[in-house]
């Protein structure tokens, strides 16, 4: 029978591992920067990142807004963000209240390209150094969806 380590079980033909990171070194965050080019006018693009009635066609399932507090649902999860920068038809800066590092925020600027014409989403957020793959995955998917929504 072959010996594993401490830390490792084997259950049948599966051997789980677990992995302890040190308390003292925390999973290292990254910022993600990330453009998107629309069709759409920055005002109908800022519309769909700031009213309910547009949120829920690509972004989440519900969402409750009072003052500058914007209450998000997903499948049943909730979870709040603070609105801290609003300038209308341009950005958009939003800090999740239960966010372990006050720092971090998501944000979204709209630009429209002085030459082309075309309006463009500029797109901020904050991950685990492990999960900027799966984290620039999600908002590709999601902003796919706004693109349709807003008409490319």
């Amino acid at each position: 029978m072959l010996m594993l380590p401490e830390g490792i079980a084997r259950m049948g033909a599966l051997v789980l591992v677990q992995i302890t990171l040190p308390k003292d070194r925390p999973m290292k965050r990254v910022r993600i920067d990330m453009e998107f080019i629309f069709r759409a006018s920055p005002t109908i693009l800022y519309q769909f990142l700031t009213t309910p009635a547009c949120l829920v066609r690509w972004f989440c399932d519900e969402v409750d807004i009072n003052g500058h507090i914007y209450s998000f649902s997903w499948s049943g999860m909730n979870e709040e963000a603070e609105l801290v920068e609003d300038i209308e038809d341009e950005l958009l800066r939003f800090r999740w209240l239960e966010a372990d590092n006050r720092d971090e925020y998501f944000e979204f600027r709209i630009v429209e390209a002085p030459v082309t014409g075309e309006t463009i989403l500029e797109l901020t957020d904050f991950c685990d150094a492990n999960e900027t793959k799966d984290q620039k995955r999600y908002w590709e998917t999601q902003i796919q969806k706004l693109q349709k929504e807003t008409g490319g």
